[in-house]
């Protein structure tokens, strides 16, 4: 069975990257952990540009492990972990050069063209040289499926579609660093940069975690990388609670787009003070990945603590 889910994870790396994900993070997060799943991310396969440097994911830990990589550093900065969709510009000599969604961390998308206007992104800094800036794409809370939609306007075909998108790009990182992250932070603010230590962010852009990061840039390059994540950094994240349940039914739904989603028909239980009795499979690919057959029993949660979902089956 573990061929199969990691089969069905990178069908759903794929999707995600695509801006069209099939599942949601958290579930795709516990089935990775269930099968020690850490690809690096999804290949695109149009319009493909090399980062200049690689654009690493984050470790993730949850808060119930009680588990701090980084307890032995001194200086640790935080930051919230804002959920969009990453991509990296290239500035030379100052001059706005280059954007590229993340892909696979090694390759992605060009999306130069969208990234043209001074009101997305400075297009004149000053730096000389090379110079890699790292951030991510977001949209408001207030907006339906944000990070949907935010990672949606990057496969938009059309600029002038893109730009009635209510978007903003956060930085988080640079290639060319002063003495501390905080340092970086401030300086790529006074170039006219939003960045991830800018005020009220959380208040206004979805967030699914907070980074924790070693702030000395010599240390964390010290600290070193595996090939996906570096050692110095890790994203603390919440795991939401589950329950044990038994699958009674199965019906297929279908939306107004044509879409068919099965729903589990489930033995009522109460998830804090919800009572739950029905909850999404998500497709059948994902049925089929995980083995599920009516009368198992599966851990069902509430994703993003309103939608009852099934995160696995109980063996």
């Amino acid at each position: 069975m573990k061929n199969e889910i990691k089969l069905y994870l990178d069908k759903c790396a794929s999707a995600y990257y695509a801006g069209q994900p099939i599942i949601t993070d958290e579930v795709f997060d516990r089935l990775a952990s269930s099968i020690g799943y850490d690809e690096l991310g999804a290949k695109q396969h149009a319009h493909l540009r090399k980062h200049l440097h690689p654009m690493y994911s984050l470790k993730k830990v949850y808060r119930d492990e009680n588990k701090n990589p980084l307890a032995d550093e001194q200086d640790v900065v935080y930051s919230p972990k804002i959920d969009g969709a990453a991509l990296d510009l290239l500035y030379i000599d100052g001059k706005y050069a280059q954007a590229v969604t993340r892909g696979d961390g090694v390759e992605g998308t060009d999306v130069t063209d969208k990234f043209a206007d001074p009101k997305l992104v400075p297009q004149l800094i000053h730096h000389e040289g090379l110079l890699q800036i790292t951030g991510e794409l977001a949209a408001p809370k207030t907006v339906e499926n944000s990070r949907n939609y935010a990672a949606g306007a990057l496969n938009l075909k059309e600029v002038s579609e893109f730009k009635t998108r209510a978007v903003i790009f956060i930085a988080y990182g640079m290639s060319d660093g002063f003495q501390t992250y905080t340092d970086d932070m401030r300086w790529l603010e006074s170039q006219g940069f939003t960045t991830i230590m800018s005020s009220n962010l959380v208040d206004i852009y979805p967030c699914d975690g907070m980074v924790y990061r070693v702030n000395n840039n010599a240390r964390f390059k010290e600290l070193g990388y595996t090939s996906t994540h570096p050692h110095g950094a890790y994203a603390l994240k919440d795991r939401g609670e589950t329950v044990d349940t038994r699958i009674i039914d199965v019906e297929w739904n279908t939306g107004k787009s044509g879409k068919v989603t099965p729903v589990a028909i489930l033995e009522p239980v109460y998830i804090g003070d919800k009572l739950v009795s029905r909850a999404t499979l998500n497709n059948i690919a994902f049925i089929e990945a995980l083995d599920i057959q009516i009368g198992d029993m599966v851990a069902v949660g509430l994703g993003g603590e309103i939608i009852p979902v099934i995160y696995h089956k109980v063996e």
